[in-house]
C-alpha cells in the first residue's frame, strides 16, 4: 500500500457521492484500488435521516479496497434522530484514504439513511 508524495501531486479531483442506505448491509461511499498511485483525501461525510424515527449509521474505514480487509469505525451506531442530520466528518477532521483501502457505511434500519461523501482524489 502507498500513496503519491503529496508535494509533487499533479492532480487534484473533486469527488462528491451519495448513497441511500436500502439494506443493513454494509454499503460503499468510497474505495481507492490496490495500485491505483492516488490517495483520496476525505473532506466530509454527512447522514442525513429522511425517515419518521430514529435510526442509527456505522461509518467503518476497511483495510483493503472495496469494503474488504477488517474493519475499523470511525462513527459506530450513531442514532440519528427522525428529520435530522450527522456530520461524521469535515474539513477539520479530513484523513486520507490510500491505497487498497475503503470506506462503508452500515445503517442499523433500511431506508431511513442518506450518506454523502465528498473527496479529493490525489495522484
Amino acid at each position: 500500500m502507498s500513496a503519491p508524495n503529496l508535494i509533487n501531486v499533479t492532480s487534484i479531483i473533486g469527488n462528491t457521492a451519495s448513497v441511500s442506505l436500502t439494506t443493513t448491509s454494509a454499503t460503499s461511499l468510497a474505495s481507492n484500488a490496490a495500485s491505483s498511485g492516488t490517495a483520496y483525501k476525505i473532506e466530509s461525510i454527512v447522514v442525513a435521516n429522511t425517515s419518521g424515527s430514529a435510526a442509527t449509521i456505522t461509518i467503518n474505514v476497511y483495510s483493503a479496497a472495496a469494503l474488504g480487509g477488517t474493519a475499523f469505525p470511525i462513527a459506530s451506531a450513531i442514532s440519528i434522530p427522525a428529520g435530522a442530520a450527522l456530520v461524521v466528518t469535515d474539513k477539520t477532521t479530513t484523513f486520507y484514504l490510500l491505497e487498497n483501502q475503503s470506506i462503508g457505511a452500515t445503517a442499523g434500519t433500511a431506508n431511513a439513511l442518506v450518506v454523502t461523501a465528498s473527496w479529493e482524489q490525489l495522484s
